[in-house]
């Protein structure tokens, strides 16, 4: 099944890739298998249940695939490993098998050497990132219209001091005038009230 073109791929491609699609091959390389799956109808259960390498599905029927959809990573041999899965007997979630800094080390590995388009999906592969950005927008609260940001303290008092302060530069020369008369400070009232603080 192995054409020339792919074992001369598979012998440039560091080990670690190597083992990668050993154990999750991708779908591409066996088209009669995605074929078969695709071509098998919702309702209807395969003739020869040991003629294609697919695990039964645990999915319901009515989310399996149509003939003109392409199959689901559900439909496949192998789940996705990139992505959690989740146990329908226990209803417990397990976490995907590759963390997230070994898939951005894999998705570097593939595209030095030109396969990363034989990963699995993964948030990691390049331009989803910016896909995502463009289909959820900026998620930063209040730069949507009509919304403010909320700000720091500092910055969300910044203008009322700054004209407090305008005021007070506004005042100095009578600030100044006046602590002239009085003696340079000696009848200076320290309080505004003339009262002293207690």
């Amino acid at each position: 099944m192995a054409t020339p073109q792919t074992i001369e791929l598979a012998r440039t491609l560091p080990p670690r890739l190597l083992r990668f699609f050993q154990r999750y091959p991708p779908p591409q390389l066996f088209p009669t298998i995605t074929s078969r799956i695709a071509a098998t109808p919702a309702d209807a259960p395969s003739s020869t249940p040991s003629a294609a390498p697919v695990a039964e599905t645990t999915a319901p029927a009515t989310e399996r695939n149509t003939p003109e959809a392409p199959p689901s990573p559900a439909d496949l041999a192998f789940p996705n490993p990139f992505l959690p899965t989740k146990n329908f007997a226990t209803g417990r979630w397990h976490g995907p098998v590759y963390g997230l800094r070994k898939q951005a080390d894999l998705v570097k590995l593939a595209s030095a050497h030109g396969v990363v388009d034989l990963l699995p999906w993964t948030i990691k592969k390049p331009g989803e990132k910016e896909a995502r950005r463009i289909e959820r927008g900026l998620t930063v609260k209040g730069t949507g219209e009509g919304q403010r940001v909320k700000g720091k303290l500092w910055e969300r008092t910044l203008k009322g001091r700054l004209e407090m302060r305008r005021q007070a530069m506004l005042d100095m020369p009578r600030l100044i005038q006046e602590w002239k008369q009085k003696g340079h400070g000696r009848g200076w009232k320290k309080w505004p009230s003339g009262k002293a603080k207690k």
